[in-house]
């Protein structure tokens, strides 16, 4: 199969490259190679490269910065997908393309599912549903993955800048009423190349297209989760200053940022795994591996 690869050098990009080795010639860009704020530059990629499979886990995701720079985060967010989508049909081809719990308002009392109601409460949010509606209108051929609080070894995340930080600080202060599924990038990929090789299998006219969500199982908040990456690094023998018990946790109140997140960024991938036979882990499990790696 020959695959056209967006944001190689990101999170789930990078292990997108080693998850699809096996399936494909992989062609993998980054923003070097193709800017995807400019339409007429991607269409000319894909044009070139032809591929039968288009797989897109690039995005403008500087969720604050894009409240400022709407017109950026429009055209990589929302009119990049487009643009997949009507030339993989040109093509005759497939579309996997990544998004985000933050299409939700984030109030919900229960994981999302699929069905549920969207409500975008920020410019990143937004940008990022109206590419899941320019690429399924553009083709059916398409499986929109959204997914939430990714980690990986490669690229800087959440969990990197907590190990980073209480090397230095004495304490830190992590909000505490914001909840979601840490989720490994390497699980995203693996999950993405089970997908591809059941397309491989059973071919466009068979394969059930659409809407999943992926993310790992359990749910924590972002304190407990900075409290579980420090206390791996103290197991690990790392000098932490502020160790676990000095991860102090705060409201969201208390931590203001330019672009509203959601409360609930908890996702029901009840779909995904009976769809697919897939067993997704424990986010603790994923975070771990990445741990050893990091650390």
């Amino acid at each position: 199969m020959n695959i056209l690869l967006t944001g190689k050098n990101g999170q789930v990009g990078f292990e997108l490259q080693r998850a699809l080795a096996p399936l494909g010639t992989v062609h993998a860009v980054g923003s070097a190679d193709c800017d995807l704020s400019d339409a007429n530059a991607l269409r000319a990629l894909i044009q070139s490269v032809k591929p039968q499979l288009i797989i897109n886990p690039a995005a403008y995701t500087a969720v604050d910065r894009a409240e400022a720079d709407a017109e950026k985060a429009r055209a990589v967010n929302t009119v990049a997908p487009g643009v997949m989508g009507e030339e993989a049909q040109r093509l005759g081809a497939a579309v996997i393309h990544f998004s985000t719990d933050y299409v939700f308002d984030g109030n919900q009392t229960t994981p999302y599912k699929e069905s549920d109601s969207v409500g975008p409460q920020s410019v990143y949010g937004q940008t990022k549903f109206d590419g899941e509606r320019a690429l399924a209108q553009a083709t059916p051929h398409h499986i929109i993955l959204r997914t939430s609080w990714v980690v990986g070894a490669h690229g800087g995340n959440f969990a990197k800048t907590m190990l980073r930080l209480a090397a230095d600080r004495d304490e830190l202060k992590v909000v505490a009423d914001q909840f979601g599924a840490p989720t490994s990038a390497a699980l995203l990929a693996d999950v993405t190349a089970h997908l591809v090789r059941q397309i491989q299998r059973e071919g466009a006219t068979e394969f059930p297209f659409g809407t999943y969500h992926l993310a790992a199982a359990g749910e924590t908040s972002w304190h407990e989760y900075a409290q579980f990456v420090i206390g791996e690094a103290v197991k690990a023998g790392k000098a932490i200053k502020a160790t676990p018990d000095r991860v102090l946790p705060i409201p969201t109140t208390a931590y203001p940022k330019p672009a509203r997140r959601p409360q609930s960024s908890r996702l029901d991938t009840t779909l995904i795994q009976s769809t697919f036979d897939l067993h997704l882990p424990h986010w603790q499990q994923g975070v771990g591996h990445i741990l050893q790696q990091i650390l």
